[in-house]
């Protein structure tokens, strides 16, 4: 009753400072709703501090876990909670969707849009931990072109590629067609890289070699390319040589010491950085995960406070994550560089807490951040995982089963560990991908004597027929006499591909 009350004479405080023209404040705002925001939020909110979080999405991304979601094992409500749901039993805490857009130090507001209007809001500290999104290394039309894998939209987009890939690989009676749809090209060997090729693979030789009897497992080809002459640089050693191995072994392709120089529609360029040599490789999908860049927000800080930024756009904050000469802004998490920490969650975390500790005045302004180390780990396929942990390397079963229970112990709420659960035994245990949807968008279908076939081309009485049509699959019959109005076709199909662009 007493919180009700409160509550009421806030709202009746914030109505009369808009009535007045005055700028809303609070003690503390976060940008972001990833690793870092929501450990800051949880520490300021155990402390009883007023915050306000503002994000541009409603959910909690649990990132590590985005290639379960492109490959069936997942549902994405099992790795992105409500943010509010998450925050909902601490009265302190005040969760708004929006994209803050600027930041106003001397003043200290954010200015932040939400609902068609642009609002600005008062801080006494901010915590900014708006993440990172994908790089392209100059070569920003690339995203139109390939796949990535940053928020839920691009792991359902992917998801519904890789369906889309084998059920028209089933149906086309093109051999070269087949060939392209079964091939995936995955840029980058890094640990989204791996996961990612390691599952695909293994979606061909148990998921569908059981239902799709005309494909064979030999019949789809995943080919991991990587500029570095190891697989998961930041690993090494024997742990890069295992990964990179046991991927072999089950039948992806790794291509080491190769950049990409030049991706269109069709397939991709590849270039020997050791000879030089350039030889292309066609495919109808192409994942990027070969860099991160920091969001714009970190553009932003930077232009505000003078704070210098590396090359990928991320801030080289000081000693105690504050930003340029600024002792009331911070910055975690991907949009930062400090001391060359990985872009890990267990950094964003431990960076969030320790500027929430600073802000709640249970820490000292100005100490510096020590991180603490607690091991790497990546999985590479069914069984097989790679942890180091200090001097101790594990790899294999024992390092697979690690990788699944830190990962479990990580992820917000009881009933998305128990679903979490249930899934990984279905899908690793059992053949079973029980998130795997596909519908067929309606098409002209070309017949042999190169007429569109009547049936396709009728609409059905009473059929809805206002809106436009969405871009539809290539044909499942490509004849002789129509290969080139059928690849004409599929050009222009791909030039009307959706762009594949990660947001904050």
């Amino acid at each position: 009753m007493t919180t009700q009350v409160a509550q009421n004479a806030q709202n009746a405080a914030d109505a009369a400072r808009k009535d007045r023209g005055d700028v809303e404040r609070t003690e503390v705002v976060i940008v972001g709703s990833g690793f870092g925001a929501l450990a800051a939020a949880k520490k300021l909110a155990k402390a009883k501090v007023p915050f306000v979080l503002i994000s541009e999405t409603t959910e909690h991304l649990f990132q590590p876990l985005l290639y379960q979601v492109a490959t069936g094992v997942l549902s994405p409500g099992e790795i992105a909670p409500p943010i509010r749901a998450v925050l909902a039993k601490y009265p302190t805490a005040d969760v708004r969707l929006g994209r803050v857009v600027d930041v106003d130090p001397d003043r200290r507001e954010v200015v932040y849009e939400a609902g068609g209007e642009r609002l600005r809001l008062g801080y006494t500290t901010l915590i900014a931990a708006t993440g990172a999104r994908q790089a392209y290394f100059g070569n920003d039309h690339f995203a139109d072109v390939t796949f990535a894998l940053k928020t839920i939209d691009d792991a359902e987009r992917l998801r519904h590629q890789i369906l889309r890939c084998f059920e028209e690989a089933h149906t086309t009676t093109d051999p070269q067609r087949r060939r392209d749809l079964l091939t995936f090209v995955v840029i980058g060997a890094g640990a989204t890289g791996v996961e990612l090729g390691g599952q695909i693979k293994e979606l061909a030789q148990r998921y569908f070699a059981t239902s799709l009897h005309d494909l064979k497992p030999e019949d789809v080809t995943v080919k991991i390319i990587e500029g570095a002459d190891k697989a998961l640089p930041p690993f090494g050693g024997k742990l890069s040589e295992y990964v990179a191995d046991s991927l072999e072994k089950d039948g992806v392709d790794v291509v080491l010491g190769t950049f990409v120089t030049d991706i269109d529609a069709h397939g991709a360029t590849l270039k020997d950085a050791k000879t030089g040599e350039e030889r292309r490789v066609t495919a109808e999908t192409i994942i990027w995960s070969a860099g991160v860049q920091a969001n714009d927000f970190a553009r932003v800080l930077a232009e505000r406070t003078g704070c210098e930024a590396d090359r990928a756009g991320r801030l080289l904050v000081n000693d105690d994550l504050t930003v340029g000469g600024r002792a009331d802004i911070f910055a975690v998490g991907d949009m930062m560089s400090l001391h060359s920490l990985p872009g890990q969650s267990p950094v964003a975390m431990q960076g969030g807490r320790h500027a929430a500790a600073i802000a709640s005045g249970k820490r000292d302004a100005g100490t510096p951040f020590q991180y603490r180390d607690k091991g790497s780990m990546a999985i590479i396929n069914r069984f097989r995982a790679i942890t180091r942990i200090g001097k101790i390397e594990l790899t294999g079963f024992v390092a697979w089963v690690l990788w699944l229970a830190v990962h479990l112990m990580y992820m917000v709420g009881f009933r998305n560990r128990y679903v979490a659960v249930m899934s990984w035994v279905g899908s690793f245990l059992g053949r079973h991908r029980p998130h795997f949807h596909y519908a067929q968008q309606r098409m002209p279908a070309t017949t042999a004597d190169g007429g569109a076939d009547a049936a396709a081309e009728s609409v059905a009485d009473g059929a809805e027929t206002a809106q436009s049509p969405a871009p539809v699959a290539a044909p499942a019959t490509i004849t002789a006499g129509h290969a080139e109005e059928s690849e004409t076709w599929r050009r222009e199909q791909a030039e009307r591909r959706i762009p594949v662009h990660s947001s904050s």
